[in-house]
Parts: C-alpha cells; sequence; structure tokens
C-alpha cells in the first residue's frame, strides 16, 4: 500500500477506500501519538454536509476515545472554522472530515495542530506507519483512563462566525449580495456573517441533503449564481466550495472573477494601505501570465511554487508573504488565518471592491487574463521526468518560448498521479497557442510515450 496521507490529509470513496476501519484507526494511531508529545490529547472535529461525514466522524471519534484522547464534536463547519477554533479550544489537534469540491460519494480526513497549522510530514508518517504495518497502539484501556465526548462550551458556529466579522472594518448595511453555498459546510455561518454585517443577502445552495454537495452549484460551477446576480441587481456574487475554503466571485454583469483577479484585486487594496509586505504576493506556477503583468504593474513581486495550497503556505510562512493562493479560489491572508478561507477571502473582496469606488467588472477588466491551453501528452510512468534533459525536447520548448517572449508562456509538468505530462501554453491568440501546445504534446509522446 502506497502513502495515506496525500497533499490534503487522506482521501478517498467513503466505505469503499475511506472506510469507517480506517478511520477508527487514524483515530487511535493520531491520538497514540499525539499522547506521547501532549498526555491526554483534546481533539476537536468538524465535518461538511456529505452523508458519510456522521459514519466517518463516529468511527473516528471512538479510535480516539479507545486510547484515552477526550474529543470536542463541532459539527457542520467549514475547514477553516476548524483551523481556527483549535486555537479558541485550546485542543491539542484539530480534524476536517471533508472532501472539499469533489462529489459527495467521496470523503476525507484532514489534521491540523494546535496552531491550526497542517501537521508536521513527521508526525503524519509515524501515524501512517503505524497503520500501515497493521501495529496495534491500543493498550485496551479500561475504566477511568478511556477518553470522553467534551461539550463545546459555547456555539461554535458563532465563534467563528465573530471572528470573521472582525476581520473586516466596515458595515456593509443594505448591500445586495447573492451567496452560493455549494450545499456545504458554509450553508449557515456565510449567511450569519453577511446578515450580521447589514448586507441584504440572497443565499443558493443552502438546503444540503447529503448528497447534492458541489452538485452543479458552488465555486465549481457558478452558473446559477451567475443567473442570481443578474436576476437581483446584486453588487456581487459570492461562491464557496463543499468546505468553504474557495472562494469564485462574480461580477455585478454576471462575469466570473477567479483566483488570480481576486488576488490582484485585494493585493491593491493591501498595497494601497500600506499593508503589503515586501510588495510581495505569492502564487503557483499556474498562475495566468495576465496576474504576473497585473502585479507587477503595481510594482510588486511574484514568488512562484509548486502546485498546491501546501506549497503556497510554506513558502508564505517562510518569507512573511500576507497574500497568496491559487486560480482555484483557495487564498490565504497570512494576517487572519492559517489556511484559505472562502467567506474570509470573500470580505476582503468585498471591502476592496468598495475602497476602489468602482464596480467589480470595472477592477476586473483591468487585470487582462490570457487564454491557456492545456494538452495532456501519454507516456510511460517512468519516462515522466525525462523531458527535462531531452535536447530535442528542450530545443522544441525553446523555440517556443523564443516565438512567445513577452506575450505569453509555456509551462511542462508531470502529472502527480497519471502517466502524463501535461503541456500549458498561455497567450494571446488562442488557435496559435493551441496548435503550438498540440505540437508539442505530440513530440513528448512519441519520444516518450
Amino acid at each position: 500500500m502506497g502513502r495515506l496521507f496525500g497533499t490534503d490529509g487522506v482521501r478517498g470513496v467513503a466505505n469503499a477506500e475511506l472506510t469507517p476501519e480506517l478511520a477508527f484507526k487514524l483515530g487511535k494511531a493520531g491520538a497514540h501519538v499525539l499522547s506521547k508529545k501532549k498526555g491526554k490529547p483534546v481533539v476537536l472535529i468538524g465535518k461538511d454536509t456529505r452523508i458519510s461525514g456522521d459514519m466517518l466522524e463516529d468511527a473516528l471519534s471512538a479510535g480516539i476515545l479507545a486510547v484515552g484522547g477526550n474529543v470536542i464534536k463541532v459539527g457542520v463547519l467549514p475547514t477553516p472554522a476548524v483551523a481556527y477554533l483549535v486555537k479558541h479550544y485550546r485542543a491539542d489537534v484539530g480534524v476536517v472530515i471533508s472532501a472539499s469540491h469533489n462529489p459527495f460519494e467521496y470523503n476525507g480526513i484532514k489534521f491540523f495542530n494546535s496552531e491550526g497549522f497542517k501537521l508536521d510530514d513527521e508526525i503524519e508518517d509515524e501515524i501512517e506507519d503505524i497503520i500501515l504495518r497493521d501495529i496495534d497502539v491500543n493498550s485496551h484501556i479500561t475504566g477511568d483512563k478511556l477518553g470522553r465526548c467534551l461539550e463545546a462550551d459555547d456555539d461554535a458556529a458563532a465563534i467563528y462566525a465573530r471572528y470573521l466579522t472582525g476581520t473586516i472594518d466596515r458595515r456593509l448595511d443594505g448591500l445586495k449580495l447573492v451567496l452560493d453555498c455549494a450545499n456545504g459546510a458554509s450553508y449557515k455561518v456565510a449567511e450569519m456573517v453577511y446578515g450580521d454585517l447589514g448586507a441584504d443577502v440572497t443565499v443558493i445552495g443552502n438546503e444540503p441533503d447529503g448528497l447534492n454537495i458541489n452538485a452543479g452549484c458552488g465555486s465549481t460551477h457558478p452558473e446559477k449564481l451567475q443567473k442570481e446576480v443578474i436576476k437581483q441587481g446584486a453588487f456581487m456574487g459570492l461562491a464557496y466550495d463543499g468546505d468553504a475554503d474557495r472562494l469564485i466571485a462574480i461580477d455585478e454583469k454576471g462575469r466570473v472573477i477567479d483566483g488570480d483577479k481576486v488576488i490582484c484585486i485585494c493585493t491593491k487594496m493591501l498595497k494601497d494601505a500600506g499593508q503589503l509586505k515586501d510588495n510581495k504576493v505569492t502564487a503557483t506556477v499556474m498562475s495566468n501570465i495576465g496576474f504576473h503583468k497585473y502585479i507587477e504593474s503595481l510594482g510588486c513581486k511574484v514568488d512562484v511554487t509548486g502546485v498546491g495550497d501546501r506549497y503556497v503556505l510554506e513558502s508564505m510562512i517562510q518569507t512573511g508573504c500576507v497574500i497568496g493562493g491559487e486560480q482555484s479560489g483557495h487564498i490565504i491572508f497570512l494576517d487572519h488565518s492559517t489556511t484559505g478561507d472562502g467567506i474570509l477571502s470573500s470580505l476582503q473582496l468585498v471591502k476592496a471592491v468598495l475602497a476602489s469606488g468602482k464596480k467589480a467588472s470595472q477592477l476586473s477588466d483591468e487585470i487582462e487574463i490570457y487564454p491557456q491551453v492545456l494538452k495532456n501528452a501519454k507516456v510511460k510512468n517512468e519516462n515522466k521526468s525525462k523531458y527535462k534533459s531531452d535536447p530535442e525536447i528542450c530545443e522544441a520548448i525553446k523555440k517556443v518560448e523564443a516565438e512567445m517572449e513577452g506575450s505569453g508562456r509555456v509551462l511542462i509538468r508531470p502529472s502527480g498521479t497519471e502517466p502524463l505530462v501535461r503541456v500549458m501554453l498561455e497567450g494571446q491568440d488562442v488557435d496559435h497557442i493551441t496548435e503550438l501546445a498540440h505540437d508539442l504534446a505530440k513530440l513528448l509522446t512519441k519520444r516518450f510515450g
């Protein structure tokens, strides 16, 4: 068996790959490892609205309790809420049961440490080693050594909502907004936050039934939100994903504002306010060339990382950069949060648009997003990285780069999960870059397929 922990916890189809037996073992092993460092650990557990959440929550809890750990269940809440509340409740670890933007049949288990950051790799490796080697860490303790479920002393959702409203220094009285909660973890708290700030809110995607999370709604399917914004004549639309760590916005004309544009708009606000440390932004290699050109036009620089929010966060912690994220809408405001937070990001975006005195569409139009074409080259798994040292491939890439210099870019990267090399080109002429990408992918397949 390979590694259990990916870049975003343990994931799989619930009750097939991510079984209650595995969740029980994760609870036992996790509490055992943490007990060596913390004594009797307190574990805070939150979940999204998937039908499998209850099953996995109970199995995970049983594993923790069996080795003497205590559990605080905070119910359905966004992933970033757990990262925040683990500090509020002074818990030793936070756990989120969610598969983010994926369909309902999937689920995942992700751990945070007591500061709201992802567990150290060494701790994950130790937990994983216990499970994969099938070590029984349960000494079959009895009596008062067993763990118990503790009651949260406050309304966890209200505590998180108060924290979020405190991240924006203005009221939103009468501002007409439409929220799409993806039938997921934000379906109550997002409306609570904007209602507390006085906004005139219409909410869609707020009727979860355990099966409809992310189904034709939310940040991955904003079409309904686009129509509702036009229908309501709203100031903006704001869409979250299933666990509410991502944001995709809609301007008043019903057009999408993706993560790249959200970061650009918020970066300008931070720079104008003198709050952008070292005039730096963090983004991944997938961020559009138009994003880079806009950030540079502000007199700022971009720190570029690999694909994945964990790499963005690692870089930000090292540099002290205060804003970073991805096209997908996973955006980190490090002065406020230790992880991407869709509701927090939406508050900052609304604040930035209001502070500019312009409409969302006007700010969006200031950022030219270049057309992007992605082609996959089918290669043998063992050959996925050989293109980097292949003279013929290197020469072909150089030729394309020279042809596009100043008006586009080339990105070649191996897939992390499939026998593919991905060829991505950006430029102003879609037909031309499609042809160039096709030719490069064809050459890669010929050489290494």
